[in-house]
């Protein structure tokens, strides 16, 4: 079995991949046995081929598995803490802008009662 390439790997189902996985998890112990064993160095040099292959199978599954649900959670108004917005802690606190232009009751009541004045200038 050659190495692994996402971009193929992504056109699978997850049942495919999840075979795949298995297949190259059987072939890594294999090749453990004949590293202990004494093998070639053919098949000592295609372990790390092979765990690397396998990174690729489960980091295609994950992608996979978030995107569906992205999808799923698109228009839910709560979402789950590792599919929200990263960017930053003081951004994640910042008032939101319809909170910044609220006033209060007081400063309402003032602005009602003491509306800006206009004067007429001569020119």
């Amino acid at each position: 079995m050659g190495k692994a390439k996402a971009h193929e790997l992504r056109n699978k189902g997850k049942a495919e991949l999840l075979k795949q996985l298995a297949d190259l998890k059987k072939e890594l112990g294999e090749l453990r046995v004949a590293k202990v064993t004494g093998g070639a160095a053919a098949k000592l040099s295609k372990i790390s081929v092979v765990r690397k292959s396998i990174a690729v199978v489960l980091t295609v599954i994950n992608q996979k598995e978030v995107s569906e649900l992205r999808k799923h959670y698109e228009k839910k108004t709560y979402k789950p803490l590792n599919l929200r917005v990263k960017k930053t802690r003081a951004i994640r606190r910042q008032l939101t802008k319809k909170q910044l232009g609220l006033k209060t009751l007081r400063q309402e009541k003032k602005d009602n009662l003491f509306p800006l004045r206009k004067f007429a200038l001569k020119a």
